[in-house]
This record gives structure tokens, sequence and C-alpha cells, in this order.
């Protein structure tokens, strides 16, 4: 009986080891295909230039609002409370003026998430396409992201890295 049990375990794990031996792993790192794609480039200088306006908006107010505290600062001893309380409170409203700008624009559900959503989701989608079609055509199993800040995967292989030949595949146009 001890035999049987024994014989059939070592079956099972001959043919778990050959099923993992016909399974091929490999990586890309999807920061470096996004940097080399030259979509991707226009599209990051397109997002630069929708953000600077805000961006230059944002400074305009934090400057606003920190005159207004240097001005209180610089006269809050001659002022009687009723004074006080309302420079006081023209600095929080235009505060709480800065933090609504932000989170209108800025926000997960901002504008500018929403702009970026927009450029940047279909060339996310031939990326991760061409990823697909490369794995395919290599034979590989299952391919891995592991970038500069996500290490999703600990240690692979320099030669299962198929980040060059997406790169190759997304600048041939294919």
């Amino acid at each position: 009986m001890n035999k049987l049990v024994v014989s059939i375990l070592a079956v099972v794990a001959l043919m778990i080891g050959a099923a993992n031996a016909q399974q091929k792993i490999a990586y890309v790192n999807s920061t470096k295909i996004f940097q080399e794609v030259p979509e991707a480039q226009d599209a990051q200088k397109r997002l630069e230039a929708l953000a600077k306006p805000v961006q230059d908006e944002i400074e305009k107010q934090e400057k606003a609002i920190q005159d207004k505290v240097d001005e209180y600062k610089k006269k809050e001893s001659l002022l009687n409370d009723a004074a006080k309380k309302t420079a006081q409170q023209e600095i929080y409203d235009l505060d709480q003026k800065l933090r609504e700008y932000k989170l209108q624009k800025l926000g997960q559900d901002g504008e500018l998430a929403k702009q970026q959503d927009r450029i940047l989701n279909p060339i996310k989608e031939k990326i991760l396409k061409a990823i697909e079609v490369v794995a395919k055509a290599e034979k590989y199993t299952f391919v891995f992201d592991q970038t500069e800040s996500v290490r999703v995967l600990l240690y692979g292989d320099p030669k299962e890295d198929l980040t060059n030949r997406v790169i190759d595949r997304l600048k041939r146009g294919k």
C-alpha cells in the first residue's frame, strides 16, 4: 500500500514538473517601454502643456494667500478683534478656494486626471497588445512587469526580458 501511494505521488510530481517545464515566463519593464514609445513621449508633452496653466494658477493663488498672511502679520497688532476676524476669514476663504481649485483640477476625478486617462489609455492599450503579440509569438505563458518602483518580479533572468522586443515592435508600428 505504501509503495502504491509513493508511486502515485511520484507520478503526480513528474506530471506537475512536466507541466511547469512547458510554461515559459518572461518580464518587461513597462516604464521603460512607455518612455521609449514616441506616442507616449508626445502624450507626456501634451499633458505637461495642459498642467502648466493649472500649476501657474496654483502658484498665483498661493502667492496671493501668502501676501495676505504677510499683510495680516504686519497689521495684526493694530487691528481690533472684528478686523482680525475679517482678515482671518479672508485668508481662510482664499485657502478654501485654492483647495477647491486643486481638487477640481488635480483630484482623482479632476480635469487633468480625466485628460490623462483620455490621452494615455489608448497608448497603454497599444503597449499591452504589443506585449501580448510578442509573448504569443515567442510562446510565453506569463509576462510579469518589473519597474523601478513596482517589483512584482523579484528576480528575472535578463534573457527572459521582453522589454526591448516590445519596444521594437511598437516602434515598427506593427
